[in-house]
């Protein structure tokens, strides 16, 4: 292959394949791999993903294969990329089967199973759950772009599932898929750390503060600005720790660290159920409860915290 080559990431990055972008409108040599037998498709179901249990776990299958007289005109077909044999060059699909109903997809493979991303990243390698969450993601954003944000025509996919053109020709606008910026950060004062809840979560999960980009922001000022509005806090020193791809639905997570320099510490009630001051020793000896858990280890939030105890951040 001739892609940039494994970065380390967190769970959901590190997807296995070269992307090649400039075979994408290469429509011959499309057709060619979406009929080689040894090509992959990682099928999505209602959001879910297709996953084989067998001696080993797998998020793809072959096409022609146990599912390959599913696919129709119009059954959504995403190129996702190159991998992960270079001498073979194996093409990779994602296909989208939320037609299908349920019970006839598992019917055509009994050591098949529907799963959420959030429970197959802790049951699966690595680079199974980012190849799964890379088409989850795609196929998300055809499912809500089928017509034109601009006029309100339909759209047409395009640069094998890269691009959705308007079919209105006074339009033909053309959309790409989108992914939110979102900062989570870690907030603290050297020795303690602020930790938050909010309701809906499971009982006990706290986590770091979080939220969305707003226009004309810089990912630090977002930092700044969601500390202030959920805790009174103002801080500084905002520095970037690493980055998640977080398909729930479409969103990059942004890692951050802050050291709080001022301000009143007063929860806002309206956007959290609460917030509270954790010292590095009381995190490290509390245990897993319905009144405190740290959040799931596949998440960058629990990254953040974890680092942080281990004082891989300076204060």
């Amino acid at each position: 292959m001739t892609g940039p080559g494994p970065i380390r990431g967190n769970p959901f990055s590190g997807v296995p394949l070269d992307r090649v972008h400039h075979l994408r409108d290469d429509s011959a040599w499309l057709d060619a791999r979406l009929l080689d037998p040894t090509s992959r498709y990682v099928a999505v179901n209602n959001g879910r993903n297709l996953i084989w249990k067998g001696d080993e776990i797998r998020a793809y299958f072959h096409a022609p294969g146990a599912l390959a007289d599913l696919v129709s005109g119009q059954t959504t077909v995403a190129f996702l990329g190159l991998g992960e044999d270079p001498a073979t060059e194996v093409a990779h699909f994602a296909i989208d089967l939320s037609a299908v109903p349920e019970e006839e997809l598992l019917s055509r493979s009994p050591s098949a199973v529907l799963m959420d991303l959030r429970q197959l990243v802790q049951v699966v390698p690595a680079y199974e759950a980012a190849l799964c969450a890379y088409a989850r993601g795609l196929l998300y954003w055809h499912q809500r772009h089928g017509f034109c944000g601009v006029c309100g025509s339909p759209t047409q996919s395009r640069s094998a599932g890269h691009m959705r053109l308007c079919t209105n020709e006074s339009c033909a606008a053309t959309h790409f898929p989108r992914t939110d910026s979102a900062v989570i950060m870690l907030v603290h004062d050297g020795e303690r750390c602020v930790m938050s809840r909010q309701s809906h979560w499971p009982p006990g999960m706290h986590s770091t503060l979080a939220g969305f980009l707003e226009p004309g922001e810089s990912l630090e000022e977002a930092v700044a600005r969601e500390v202030f509005e959920e805790t009174g806090l103002r801080v500084a020193d905002v520095r970037y720790h690493s980055s998640q791809p977080w398909p729930f639905p479409a969103s990059i997570m942004v890692g951050f660290y802050a050291r709080v320099v001022g301000g009143e510490f007063k929860p806002n009630l309206d956007e959290l159920e609460g917030a509270f001051w954790y010292t590095r020793d009381q995190l490290r000896s509390i245990g897993d409860s319905d009144t405190f858990r740290l959040p799931n280890a596949y998440s960058i939030a629990h990254r953040l915290i974890t680092d942080w105890l281990a004082r891989d951040v300076t204060p």
